[in-house]
């Protein structure tokens, strides 16, 4: 029987835990297309998803992973075949079907995106669902229509996935971006991606009032409760906010006053389900618009062997931007 290494989360009676170990491709849930992965990433679910410190794995024993990037071995899906390389971000991999940490990964190929045109497995997954959410939240800002002459830009989680990605195509698209961030020690980091003012994180963290000063016509939000709050609450009139994390809370303490008495909008971000379409849309502009040298200023590359460690340390905010982990 023909086997590939992977990582593989259980659940027992003590809780869940993690090995790598040899897997069956005969074991590889249903799909028309199987992929030989070479690159995955690590993001904030990943972390959540191989330290159990959230119950991202909803279907057991579980290969980790949302994103990966590789080449396609078998195809019976009319969009590929053998030998083309592919990008997967999300629908439900990692948490309900088999992810990415392994080897082998076979799939729907409804759910797979061409790899771009002048871009690396790499480069994609230095991108990965966090990059790509970024891109998402970009374009609903576009698509509401503030734009970077109606003033500045709010990045809150700076120094994080999502937000090293959003400071950088922010900052391409002429945007002025405020990064916002509890580790000051990244402020020069910050400013090679774009940045053109740091403020403390602690300036939005605490319980704030139904309204504040303004501040901002644009946000990108990866930490929810208390920040999202303030944040909306800091919003300049007709400006929007798009949410798309939640490391400091899946609450929103807020009031409706931002939205009755300043016409803020609040664009909610979703990459797991995001339509085809858009995916295509979101990569062709990741392709186009993100600066390649910022992009490797913020990717620190792994093997897939410290996966583990450095999902710990990710959730312990010992982490900057970007990882990509080689498969092998």
């Amino acid at each position: 029987m023909s086997t590939f290494r992977a990582l593989i989360a259980s659940k027992g009676e003590a809780g869940t835990s993690v090995a790598f170990g040899a897997f069956a491709e005969a074991d590889l849930m249903e799909g028309d297309v199987t992929v030989r992965v070479t690159h995955s990433t690590l993001n904030y679910k990943d972390g959540l998803a191989i330290t159990g410190r959230a119950p991202v794995v909803r279907r057991w024993p579980m290969i980790p992973g949302i994103d990966f990037a590789g080449r396609v071995e078998t195809s019976e899906h009319p969009d590929f075949k053998p030998g083309d390389l592919v990008i997967l971000n999300g629908w439900g991999t990692g948490e309900t079907h088999l992810g990415a940490y392994a080897q082998k990964s076979r799939v729907r190929g409804d759910w797979l995106v061409p790899l771009p045109e002048g871009m690396t497995p790499a480069d994609a997954m230095a991108i990965g669902t966090a990059g790509f959410t970024a891109m998402l939240a970009l374009l609903a800002l576009e698509r509401h229509g503030v734009k970077p002459a109606d003033g500045p830009v709010v990045v809150t989680g700076a120094a994080g996935g999502v937000g090293s990605v959003a400071i950088a195509l922010l900052a391409r698209t002429g945007w002025h971006v405020v990064a916002s961030t509890g580790r000051p020690e990244e402020a020069d980091y910050l400013k090679r991606l774009g940045a053109a003012e740091i403020i403390d994180r602690n300036e939005l963290s605490g319980p704030g009032r139904p309204l504040g000063k303004e501040r901002w016509i644009a946000g990108v939000d990866a930490v929810g409760s208390h920040t999202l709050a303030n944040v909306l609450s800091m919003t300049k009139y007709g400006g929007a906010v798009a949410a798309c994390g939640l490391a400091q809370g899946m609450d929103l303490p807020a009031s409706v006053a931002p939205f009755i008495l300043r016409g803020v909008s609040l664009l909610g971000i979703d990459s797991v389900m995001c339509p085809k379409p858009r995916r295509l849309e979101a990569w062709a502009r990741l392709a186009r618009d993100l600066d390649r040298d910022r992009l490797a200023a913020m990717t620190t590359t792994i093997p897939l062997d410290d996966v583990v460690e450095t999902a710990r340390a990710l959730l312990d905010g010992k982490v900057r931007g970007r990882v990509v982990v080689e498969i092998g």
